[in-house]
């Protein structure tokens, strides 16, 4: 999970950082510090916070390289592809 995804998706959930945080049982400065890109919490820490961003229902997406792709909800339809 990349700090832009984290964004994302507590903007698309209507979440603050806090409550991540919350969600996640991490502290605030761990998700404020790894949403402004100035550290990279631990492992467990960052798979607390997505792990609580994906049980809300967010997917996050990677391309074929592993890199940040983007986000969708999991019950979103239709195709990835732009419509022709």
């Amino acid at each position: 999970m990349t700090p832009e995804q984290s964004r994302a998706a507590r903007g698309w959930l209507g979440w603050s950082q806090a409550e991540l945080a919350r969600r996640a049982s991490v502290s605030l400065r761990t998700v404020q510090g790894f949403e402004k890109g100035e550290k990279t919490p631990n492992l467990p820490n960052v798979a607390a916070m997505r792990r609580a961003i994906e049980e809300a229902g967010i997917r996050l997406v990677f391309d074929r390289t592993g890199a940040a792709a983007g986000i969708l909800r999991h019950d979103a339809e239709g195709s990835l592809e732009a419509d022709r």
